[in-house]
């Protein structure tokens, strides 16, 4: 289900909140004014704490990405915040928009933001991915990759190592890979039910496809779960068995992602997050190019309780990690010093600029 907040620029009262729970979490929204901008908000509150905590993965979107637009949004969204009786502490959004790209020439949009009151946070997102883009012809695709990499598909294909479309019959499958990769790469997964939920959610609307590279014999050896919004493929989750890795059966599964993807329509290929350097080495052989993000914003509204979140989150990583036998984890950074420092920097020069 989906609740979102939407509102003119510069509006910001009026504000009428409906609410709803989705799996566990929950959501509101709101509605101000004409519609310029809009967001989805999930709301969480630990049983153990006396506030909750919003946040809009990938969001807002806005009609047009400058000052005045912000504005209009931070204010609907504290107004809409304040309407709907829960006590937040935090809002936060990663806003899919590149750094330094069309929208942050100069860092611009990073100072609205900090002008409207948001504060860098802790990432839930990749901030940095991969983007191939599908439209040139499959020839010029293949060219892209390394000649290394395009070897190694084709010993893939010469040990018969085999992509198939798999249905949710074969999710359990895939879960057992991606939980062995995770163990040996050293990140945390989810339940299996999470997975299962995030199939049924989007395979009843034909927007998920499960890829699986086996061989001869069938056994399953590396697997991508695809999801696809509008015209873009992405792919949240993957993993491979060691041998798979010794076949390159993960470099075929890759190939004929992007290729079939291009086959269905697609127009953009997002890998979804370049996590470590082996990572980074491995997508970047497949072409394309790289995207990073202007990151995590925190709309702060009790900062005992975003201090209390972000401690706690910290802990949950950690004990995950030790249920999960990982010793050293990779995953979201917390509170990056280098990022504080970049923001007091050009919080300075920006005062001194004006």
């Amino acid at each position: 289900e989906t609740v979102g907040t939407g509102g003119g620029a510069g509006a910001a009262a009026g504000a009428s909140v409906g609410g709803a729970n989705v799996g566990g979490e929950s959501a509101f929204g709101a509605s101000v004014g004409e519609s310029a901008f809009g967001v989805q908000l999930l709301i969480r509150k630990p049983r153990m704490f006396p506030w909750a905590f919003a946040y809009a993965p990938r969001g807002p979107v806005l009609e047009r990405w400058d000052a005045a637009t912000l504005e209009g949004f931070t204010a609907g969204l504290r107004g809409a915040v304040r309407s709907s009786g829960t006590r937040v502490s935090h809002v936060r959004i990663e806003p899919e928009i590149e750094l330094n790209g069309p929208v942050d020439t100069d860092g611009e949009f990073r100072h609205a933001l900090r002008h409207s009151g948001w504060r860098t946070g802790t990432p839930i997102q990749p901030p940095r991915t991969r983007q191939v883009d599908l439209t040139p012809d499959e020839t010029v695709l293949w060219g892209e990759l390394r000649k290394k990499w395009r070897q190694y598909v084709n010993k893939a294909r010469k040990s018969e190592v085999r992509v198939v479309d798999a249905g949710v019959e074969r999710l359990p499958e895939f879960y057992s890979i991606y939980r062995d990769t995770a163990r040996r790469a050293g990140f945390v997964i989810r339940t299996y039910e999470s997975y299962l939920g995030v199939w049924q959610a989007f395979a009843r609307l034909g927007m998920a496809r499960l890829l699986i590279a086996e061989g001869p014999d069938g056994v399953g050896m590396a697997t991508l779960f695809l999801l696809r919004v509008g015209n873009r493929v992405v792919e949240p989750y993957g993993g491979m068995t060691e041998a798979g890795a010794e076949s390159r059966a993960n470099y075929l599964l890759k190939w004929e992602a992007m290729r079939t993807s291009r086959e269905q329509g697609a127009v953009s290929y997002d890998m979804w997050g370049i996590s470590h350097e082996g990572i980074e080495q491995f997508k970047t052989g497949f072409g394309g190019r790289e995207i990073k993000y202007v990151g995590a914003w925190d709309l702060v509204l009790d900062p005992a309780g975003r201090l209390a979140f972000d401690t706690a989150q910290v802990a949950q990583d950690r004990v995950g990690a030790w249920r999960h036998g990982i010793r050293k984890v990779r995953g979201r950074p917390h509170a990056p010093a280098e990022e504080k420092a970049e923001e007091k920097a050009q919080e300075k020069a920006q005062e001194k600029a004006e």
